[in-house]
């Protein structure tokens, strides 16, 4: 039996947590520290951090370097912010420190559209270090660009890919409905997006991956985003919206090659917005449209961090994409 990869949690949010939470529940896994930068987390028991009901033995630190002060470690599961200037320090570090990486971060999942220089400098101190960095996560990571590259698989030829993503959030998490303006006016909502800091972060991501993948050069791309405004008083256990008020957002990306547009993502998440569920259509030989659903985004994205930690330690040196490494499964 091989040894257990030895994990370090770097975040300790509520994916973080759930993150960890999971790692102990691996037979091959070890969670053998965590790091956060909330005080009130820090030099807490990690069992008691994390929600896990039971003590670990170990002690959250404040940072990567008190923990591997006191163990070794294989692997960082990485899980604080989804910006390149908020998490580019945290990623080198981890890779300095002579650790693999797996983030959440969407915008590392493949940077070299939006961040062409930050990827090379990341990819730079990976093979400088000998070690890997991946970005991943259900979306993006596999609704949006992996899972439409592999049905392509079986197609002659594509001629458009489409993905529609549909989420009811009021069955999700209060930080998740936060993120999509629920309760905001729109004004808000509105200045919140021309700052930068409102809506899914990813698309660009997933555009770039399939463009790249599939051989495509990407002479446009483009996106809108609308906030969802309520037309009814909507409640949830964490925000009561009053009519005019935003329940969530749509989000349309466009890529298109010299040709026309070739890519067109739909992501459409609000409160009270129905049924959840995932839409693949390639047009092609043969045409085909795939309906996924089940799809509970906080449970994929724990998933899919975990279960691609095996691959990326099997992965050579730099910063790596899903499409670069062979198909992640559960193991």
């Amino acid at each position: 039996m091989l040894d257990k990869l030895r994990v370090i949690q770097y975040g300790l949010g509520p994916i973080g947590s759930a993150i960890a939470r999971h790692v102990t529940e691996r037979a091959e896994l070890e969670l053998v520290g965590g790091v956060d930068i909330d005080p009130a987390k820090v030099n807490q028991d990690l069992g008691d951090a994390i929600g896990l009901g039971r003590p670990l033995g170990s002690h959250v630190a404040g940072t990567l370097a008190h923990v591997l002060a006191r163990t070794e470690a294989d692997v960082v599961i990485h899980a604080t912010s989804s910006y390149f200037d908020l998490f580019k320090a945290q990623i080198v570090g981890i890779l300095e420190a002579g650790l693999d990486v797996v983030s959440t971060a969407e915008e590392l999942s493949f940077p070299w559209l939006a961040h062409p220089q930050e990827a090379a400098e990341i990819d730079a101190v990976a093979r400088r270090a000998g070690k890997t960095a991946l970005g991943t996560g259900v979306n993006p990571g596999f609704i949006m660009d992996a899972l439409p590259l592999f049905l392509t698989a079986i197609c002659q030829r594509v001629d458009r890919v489409e993905v529609k993503r549909v989420i009811n959030a009021s069955t999700r998490r209060g930080p998740f409905q936060a993120k999509i303006g629920s309760g905001m006016t729109v004004d808000a909502f509105q200045a919140k997006m021309a700052a930068g800091r409102m809506g899914h972060v990813g698309l660009p991501e997933s555009v770039g991956m399939v463009f790249h993948t599939l051989g495509k050069k990407l002479a446009c791309y483009e996106s809108h985003v609308e906030p969802v405004v309520a037309d009814r008083v909507v409640r949830t256990g964490h925000f009561t919206v009053q009519p005019g008020q935003v329940m969530g957002l749509k989000q349309v990306a466009r890529g298109y090659t010299d040709e026309g547009e070739f890519m067109t993502l739909t992501f459409l998440a609000a409160l009270d917005a129905g049924e959840d569920g995932d839409t693949v259509k390639i047009t092609g030989k043969p045409d085909l449209e795939v309906k996924l659903k089940g799809t509970n985004g906080d449970l994929a994205t724990v998933a899919i961090v975990v279960n691609a930690v095996r691959r990326v330690k099997q992965a050579a040196p730099g910063l790596v994409t899903m499409c670069d490494l062979p198909i992640v499964t559960v193991w």
